[in-house]
């Protein structure tokens, strides 16, 4: 299971800098500039600019990953369960971004590989100790 916890370690640890660092231009220029970040992908979402968007990855995929990772890395209690609800909270967060943009890129499946393989070792990792 050792290789197991520090392949969630990895995906925590990537999916929490990346959740930061892509909060940044958001929470920066909140309304965007048409070569980074075009105010138009926001046409059907009920935001006017990336501010409440900037704040809630920088909440759910930045922080709570990077508090998740602690537990993990802590071997605290139930980390197994914090690493599944991560990637659950990535994968709606995902679905719920393609239904507003109306688009779907290489980065949603890159990410939903990443929840999904979050979920498998939270689940993975919770199984092997119940049975420990």
């Amino acid at each position: 299971m050792r290789k197991t916890r520090w392949a969630a370690i990895v995906l925590l640890a990537f999916l929490g800098a990346s959740g930061i660092a892509g909060s940044v231009p958001m929470l920066a220029d909140p309304h965007g500039s048409p070569e980074r970040l075009p105010q138009s992908l926001l046409r059907y979402s009920p935001f006017h600019s990336y501010l409440i968007p900037g704040i809630l990855l920088l909440a759910a995929n930045g922080i709570f990953a990077v508090w998740v990772l602690w537990l993990a890395v802590r071997k605290r209690r139930n980390y197994g369960w914090w690493t599944v609800f991560q990637g659950c909270v990535l994968l709606v967060w995902l679905v719920v971004e393609c239904i507003m943009l109306r688009l779907v890129a290489w980065p949603h499946y890159f990410y939903g590989g990443v929840a999904v393989g979050l979920i498998a070792l939270g689940v993975a990792l919770e199984r092997a100790g119940s049975l420990a």
